[in-house]
Formats: structure tokens, C-alpha cells, sequence
């Protein structure tokens, strides 16, 4: 089996492919001040609790945008898994032709959607990832990813919300009874939920003009459902997208 592991900014994604195809996958909060033998317990609990024995593990692939953590997860691969992580930076193959004006500074995980959406669906597409950021992807027909938008997170709005309004209190993020709040936490709720729905409609408007009409939307992310639900902009859902383009670039480098 193949363990793919995305390190983000809020939350460490990652999940094991056998073959094609995605079987057990988990979401752990991203934690700074951990160590890589905390890491590493947490991996080998996982592969316990889902019954998978460690012998049948042939490799790791992983992103990280989290510079500090990229050693410590390595090293907990190295010494729990027996695995050194094949890390997709500028020295491995994506199968993506990068257009950015200066591709190193794009973050590996929108280069990995990138991957996925080319051999899964095709372009011209737009992908939005709802995580730490808010991000906007765009790969044209070729599969050439172009560069995107990058807004905050909802979680990140919501907690500059909560610290900076000191009668404002931190709300669960779900649909409120409408769009007109009654009280403070469904006028949250309004806000935090329907106003993203409204940056989402209004970004991935913007993208097709650029890209044109048969731009397709995918959305992915941990909070990619929640907002998908509200609007009819979002046509594919992929919550493990990121997942899907590791495996793939794993091929792709073997």
C-alpha cells in the first residue's frame, strides 16, 4: 500500500492507496510544537486501528507547505515506517507545466491538485481548496496550471471575527434558519457561510471569463461540503483531491 500525507498549515491529511484506490483516511490537527516520535506513534496507531499491517506499506508520498514540520514528519516515516517520503518539490516530476511567474513559490499541494484534476477530469478547471485559505486554482485545457486567488480561510476569518469583537462569540459553522439572522449566533452563521458562498460564486464567475464556459469546479478541503451544499457553482466534489494527485506524482516518479 501506498501512504499519502498532505501537510497543511491547519490539519495533516492522509490515507492509503492500494492500487487505484483510496481505503482508510484521517485528518490530525497540525501541531508545531510536536515531535517526530509524536508523529510517529500517532501513524502507527492509525495503520493499528484500521487493521492494516505495516509490512504490506511499499511508500510514502508527501507535500507539505509547513517548511518547520517537513523534517519532523520525515523522520517519523523514517524511524515508525521504515520509509523515507518521496516529497514532491522542484525536483520531481508532476506531470504539470507550472505557469506562475516564479513556480517555486507555489505552494505543493495547489501543484498536486493540479496533477489530479489533469488525469482525473481534464481541464479547463477550477479548483477550490477550502482549508487554512481559501485558494483558487486554474489549469487550463492543456493541463498547465496558471496561477489562482488566494482569500483566508473561514476559519480564519471567523477567529479574527471572534478575537477583534469582544461581545462576538466562536459559533459552530452550519446553515442557519435563514439569511437574515435573529439573533447574534445565526447573523454569524449568515455571514461566515453565505458570504463565502458569495466569494466562491463571485471568484469562479471571474475564473470562467478567463478560462471560458466549459471550465469545470472542484471543490476540496475539509469544509468543501459544507459550502457545496449552498451553491450550485460546485459541480465536483473531491475532498481527497490532494490525496489522489500524490498517489498519482507517486507513479508518475517510480
Amino acid at each position: 500500500m501506498l501512504l499519502a500525507i498532505d501537510v497543511g498549515n491547519t490539519n495533516i491529511t492522509l490515507g492509503l492507496y492500494d492500487g487505484d484506490t483510496l481505503g482508510p483516511r484521517w485528518r490530525i490537527a497540525t501541531e508545531h510544537a510536536s515531535m517526530p516520535d509524536e508523529y510517529g506513534l500517532q501513524f502507527i496507531g492509525m495503520f493499528a486501528h484500521a487493521g492494516v499491517p505495516m509490512e504490506s506499506l511499499i511508500g510514502i508520498c508527501m507535500a507539505s507547505v509547513v517548511p518547520p514540520l517537513t523534517g519532523k514528519v520525515v523522520e517519523a516515516c523514517r524511524n515508525y515506517l521504515q520509509k523515507d517520503p518521496l516529497i514532491v518539490d522542484a525536483g520531481v516530476k508532476t506531470g504539470v507545466r507550472v505557469l506562475y511567474e516564479d513556480p517555486k513559490a507555489v505552494g505543493a499541494d495547489r501543484i498536486v491538485d493540479a496533477a489530479a484534476v489533469q488525469h482525473l477530469y481534464g481541464g479547463p478547471a477550477c479548483v477550490v481548496d477550502f482549508g487554512t485559505g481559501t485558494t483558487f486554482d486554474a489549469i487550463n485545457a492543456e493541463g498547465e496550471y496558471l496561477g489562482g486567488a488566494i482569500a483566508p480561510g473561514i476559519g480564519v476569518a471567523a477567529e479574527a471575527l471572534f478575537s477583534a469583537g469582544a461581545k462576538l462569540m466562536r459559533v459552530e459553522l452550519q446553515r442557519p434558519p435563514g439569511v437574515i439572522g435573529r439573533n447574534t449566533t445565526h447573523a454569524l452563521q449568515s455571514g461566515l457561510l453565505f458570504g463565502y458562498v458569495g466569494l466562491v460564486e463571485g471568484l469562479v464567475a471571474r475564473f470562467r471569463e478567463e478560462l471560458g464556459p466549459d471550465m469545470k469546479v472542484i471543490g476540496t478541503g475539509g469544509l468543501a461540503e459544507v459550502v457545496a451544499r449552498e451553491t450550485k457553482v460546485i459541480k465536483i466534489l473531491a475532498p481527497w483531491l490532494t490525496l489522489d494527485g500524490l498517489r498519482i506524482i507517486w507513479g508518475l516518479n517510480r
